[in-house]
């Protein structure tokens, strides 16, 4: 009896490999750029990102206006308008509001989307952008670890970065698959992401 228990386990465990493996923390989370667009000023006011859905993609392009971008994600039609917070667009689905953004001042502003996915513990690099940046979690967790310490966005959530030039490490830190769409406000004349440490 004691030599098949031994021979069972030896199967099972030499068949471990063929199991789908959970994500390794130095897997990257894959980061996709959805839409983007330099402007020459900001809108006036306390900054909101206005995210909606739209039928057609031609819809929510005619919908867009000087600080609108358009993209497809999560098999939807988003329009991500920069302004104040309450507006609407014609034909559009109001999904969220999402700020107070952090202001900067630059000589060019660049307005951009990104898609964040991953299996749970993959992770990004430690890097900085020349600006502000918010975000919305459509699928999973995920977590920004800064020097405030770790931001943990769930679905549904709208939440806000920490502003220009912040170190920090974004990861899928939730149970299932991470897809969340990331909103920026940054200095178009710098680099888009550098590289830094944690001190």
């Amino acid at each position: 009896m004691k030599r098949i228990l031994i021979s069972i386990i030896a199967v099972l465990a030499s068949g471990l490999w063929l199991l789908p493996s959970t994500a390794r923390a130095d897997q990257p989370l894959v980061i996709k750029p959805l839409a983007e667009k330099k402007v020459p000023e900001l809108p006036a006011g306390t900054l909101f990102w206005r995210l909606e859905n739209f039928a057609a993609l031609a819809q929510a392009q005619a919908a867009a206006g000087p600080w609108g971008l358009v993209a497809e994600s999560a098999g939807k039609v988003w329009l991500f308008t920069l302004g104040p917070a309450g507006g609407s667009s014609a034909g559009g689905t109001n999904v969220v509001d999402v700020g107070p953004i952090p202001r900067i001042v630059a000589p060019r502003y660049l307005l951009r989307i990104n898609e964040a996915s991953g299996p749970p513990g993959s992770i990004t690099a430690v890097h900085t952008h020349p600006g502000s940046e918010a975000f919305y979690v459509l699928a999973g967790e995920q977590s920004i670890r800064s020097s405030h310490g770790v931001m943990r966005v769930k679905v549904g959530q709208p939440e806000t970065g920490n502003g220009a030039d912040m170190l920090m490490q974004v990861s899928s830190s939730g149970s299932t698959d991470l897809h969340s769409l990331v909103m920026f406000v940054v200095d178009a004349t710098k680099p888009f992401s550098s590289p830094a440490k944690f001190p």
